[in-house]
């Protein structure tokens, strides 16, 4: 019966209208995710709308999903060329990226990082048609104390692997970013937090006008300042060979980074980013002359690409089992299940039992093709790198002002993101980094109504804390980070040896 779901699937799929469909959502995927402001979710949310009166269901299902796919894998592209990253999950992926691609070596990045982006996909199908009980049954122990210290240990390694020998500039980069998470109606009592009587500020601060002003701002400045370069002048080729060569050798980085990505994805409400964070960390602490990770070590974007991107089979396994989804665009797919006539949860195998290897094998076309037209782009994007810095730079400027503000097509997130900009050029003056700023924003909300809900639930005791053994793996692990990054750790070692 399995084998008998499956080949209906791909005959499904490969019909000319569902896989014309396909193609195109996927196309749609990756542009909207090159650009900056318009993520994944809101890609998914715009699709979902257009396909309500679309008659075959599964059409809409194959569209939808080809979406999600292009979206999480086409910000990369962004990440890579300009430091930009065309969506959250890529803040990882620019870590490494752009110091290649200034080093002419933008063509290769781009095709290390899409080839890691098809196989974190296509890898994380196997965990969806195979593992979903048993990890569903893991993420069903996660409670508030285990969410709350999930979160900093997100920030933990995120200050520690971006702030380049300084991880304390890293942990306040973080810290700051959780605090203006704050900033708005808290989500247990709905109490206006720091907004000073602003109606909009009330509605909290957006990340995609934060992270444009933290991520753009920097590099539209720095085109202009004296003595900069202007364009790179060399660039290589897209040498296949090697590209393959580079992720063969690193096929245990790979499996790895799925693991963790598939691992994070099932986690409710984590998302791609954290799980692109993660396995980055995982890939730097495992390997070896690890000097020139953040200098544009390919090792960084395979291990990024591959984690965001098998976050989207991670997030869609409590979708299908639960009916919770994994992350916010995993949340909007939900929507478009039910919308569709599908009731994801614990009824769907007896409902619908074909459904389950339906979205698993159109998943997989769905990479495939991404792997394909992404490549096909990026000969063209990758000629930006060719184009006067001067001249290319006032564009990437409208485009950020244009992302803003179709957020919420509200001036509001226009001035947020200028706000931001200029904090993004002190951070950038003062060697800074930004990305643990956004994964604060990002995992702030998460992170307060976990440890607020937590706490009521005891009376305000930690006491319980103790009592769950996986918040206590997180607080020891996040202590021992603490400890080594200071020099703590190495001073009571000394000081232990001293005593005996």
């Amino acid at each position: 019966m399995t084998f008998q779901y499956l080949l209906d699937a791909c005959l499904n799929v490969l019909s000319p209208a569902n896989f014309l469909m396909l193609a195109a959502a996927v196309l749609a995927g990756l542009i909207m995710g090159m650009l900056p402001g318009l993520s994944a979710t809101m890609a998914i949310a715009l699709l979902t709308g257009l396909t309500y009166n679309v008659g075959d269901h599964q059409t809409a299902i194959i569209a939808l999903l080809g979406v999600y796919v292009g979206a999480i894998s086409g910000g990369c592209q962004s990440a890579i060329l300009l430091n930009i990253p065309g969506t959250p999950a890529s803040a990882a992926t620019a870590l490494d990226g752009f110091p290649m691609a200034r080093q002419g070596n933008g063509g290769l990045a781009i095709f290390i990082a899409t080839t890691a982006s098809c196989l974190g996909t296509i890898l994380s199908v196997i965990f969806v048609l195979t593992l979903t009980p048993l990890l569903t049954s893991f993420a069903l122990k996660f409670a508030s104390w285990e969410f709350f210290f999930l979160s900093i240990f997100g920030i933990l390694i995120c200050g520690t692997l971006t702030a380049r020998g300084n991880a304390l500039k890293g942990w306040i980069s973080g810290i700051c970013g959780l605090l203006t998470a704050q900033i708005g109606l808290d989500t247990v009592d709905t109490f206006a937090r720091f907004s000073y009587g602003n109606v909009n500020m009330m509605s909290g601060i957006q990340l995609i006008p934060v992270m444009i002003g933290l991520f753009g701002f920097p590099e539209i400045v720095k085109a202009f300042k004296s003595g900069s370069e202007a364009k790179v002048l060399q660039l290589t080729s897209f040498n296949i060979l090697k590209g393959f060569r580079i992720v063969r050798d690193n096929i245990v980085g790979v499996v790895r980074s799925a693991f963790i990505g598939v691992g994070v994805g099932i986690i409710p409400g984590v998302g791609e980013d954290v799980g692109g964070w993660l396995s980055y960390w995982a890939m730097k602490a495992s390997g070896r002359n690890t000097d020139g990770f953040g200098k544009g070590d390919p090792r960084g974007i395979v291990a990024a690409e591959t984690g965001n991107n098998a976050c989207v089979g991670g997030a869609i396994i409590p979708v299908l089992s639960l009916a919770v989804p994994g992350s916010a665009p995993a949340a909007v797919l939900m929507a478009a299940f039910f919308m569709h006539n599908y009731r994801p949860g614990p009824l769907l195998m007896t409902e619908s039992p074909e459904f389950l290897y339906n979205v698993a094998v159109y998943l997989v076309f769905a990479s495939v093709l991404m792997w394909l037209i992404a490549l096909g782009m990026a000969r063209v994007t990758v000629r930006v790198l060719t184009v006067n810095k001067k001249l290319l730079m006032p564009v990437v400027f409208l485009l950020c002002v244009v992302g803003a503000y179709l957020i919420n097509y509200n001036l509001f997130d226009v001035k947020v993101m200028f706000f931001f900009g200029l904090i993004g050029l002190a951070m950038s003056y003062m060697n800074v980094p930004a990305a643990p700023f956004i994964l604060g924003v990002v995992l702030g909300s998460m992170a307060d109504s976990n440890l607020r809900r937590a706490l009521r639930l005891s009376d305000g005791s930690f006491l319980p804390l103790f009592e769950r053994p996986i918040s206590v793996a997180f607080l020891i692990v996040c202590v021992l980070m603490i400890l080594s990054q200071t020099g703590l750790l190495a001073w009571l070692r000394g000081k232990v040896k001293r005593e005996r």
